[in-house]
């Protein structure tokens, strides 16, 4: 078994706690999904999150786009 498995446990949806500046893995996975369009994320790809909400965004237009839907937070 390797990572290219798809039986590989951590094959599925990571688990993440957002910092202001980076992420703590607290469940392995490959992926996060974006909280306004459900996209899978791979975790080498995250680049936007807040950390307040704890979200992950597919990029910065999804980021902008939830801020707009929430205001400022």
């Amino acid at each position: 078994m390797n990572a290219h498995d798809p039986d590989f446990p951590g094959a599925d949806i990571a688990k993440l706690h957002y910092g202001d500046g980076d992420f703590a893995v607290l469940k392995p996975g490959r992926y996060v999904l974006c909280a306004v369009t459900g996209k899978k994320i791979p975790l080498e790809a995250l680049r936007y999150w807040s950390a307040s909400r704890q979200e992950a965004y597919a990029g910065p237009a999804e980021a902008t786009q939830r801020w707009k839907e929430t205001g400022a937070a």
